[in-house]
């Protein structure tokens, strides 16, 4: 019981007492006019906007809601473009050698360009619109998602791989039933970090250039002088992507358990 408390404590309590501190801290430093309003917003400050944007479209045109609706939409395109051709794109390069052949000279010379760098040109070819963001998120997510998918294929276990030669298995039946599942672990790493880059790189595109969204919400701030919107746009992009992080991991344990209960785990 004490090593159960101890861990409770440790784990659960001492978290907590160290985010109410910061807040409490926050609040004070503001309060006090140690650091003055008008270059930081409280915490009551903020949530006393969340509560008013929740209805209200003042001062930037749009509620709460409609701002997160329109980045996770523009994230969500992206992202889903970026898994549907970097995964099975990584996985093809990392088995079979022509695949790898024809897909990694070009993948090479365009991964190293950061996906701000499309901006620009986005905007030239698109627009300030969803077509635009949905490009430049795909950018970004689709370098992860090939270079985990690559990697989780080169890292199967060769024993499995010769084992299954000896049955008379083919390049595609180790592929499918050997390399796939155990390449998973390393696909779901992809997705995380592409999650990140992703989500960090849409936020980057709106304070560019957008007429909606989180970024948007935070670049209005800047320009209206308002360090309450500007925190609030942060907190919900933080909260926001906090969230899809953690569907991402339940969606990798139920597919990792499924695996599992198929017997094709590696």
């Amino acid at each position: 019981m004490g090593k159960e408390s101890n861990d409770f404590f440790v784990l659960r309590v001492i978290p907590l007492l160290s985010v109410a501190v910061f807040f409490v801290g926050w609040q004070l430093l503001v309060d006090l006019n140690i650091i003055p309003n008008v270059f930081l917003a409280s915490p009551s400050e903020v949530i006393r906007l969340l509560i008013f944007k929740v209805t209200h479209a003042d001062p930037d045109g749009a509620v709460l809601l409609t701002h997160t609706l329109v980045s996770v939409q523009e994230a969500l395109y992206g992202y889903l473009l970026g898994l549907i051709i970097g995964i099975p794109l990584g996985l093809l390069m990392g088995w079979f050698v022509v695949a790898e052949g024809l897909a990694r000279p070009l993948f090479e010379m365009i991964r190293p360009i950061p996906p701000v760098a499309w901006i620009p040109l986005t905007i030239f070819w698109f627009g300030i619109g969803l077509a635009g963001k949905v490009f430049i998120i795909w950018a970004c997510a689709v370098v992860p998602c090939v270079i985990n998918s690559y990697t989780g294929v080169r890292m199967t276990s060769p024993t499995l791989i010769q084992m299954a030669r000896t049955y008379g298995a083919s390049d595609w039946q180790i592929f499918r039933y050997i390399c796939v599942p155990s390449a998973l672990p390393m696909v779901f790493g992809g997705l995380q970090i592409a999650l990140a880059m992703a989500w960090t790189t849409l936020v980057a595109a709106e304070l560019i250039a957008a007429d909606a969204g989180l970024g948007f919400l935070i670049t209005m701030g800047r320009r209206l002088l308002r360090p309450d919107m500007i925190v609030l746009g942060m907190l919900m992009v933080g909260l926001t992507g906090l969230a899809i992080g953690l569907l991402i991991d339940w969606i990798e344990r139920r597919l990792s358990a499924g695996f599992e209960r198929g017997g094709v785990s590696s």
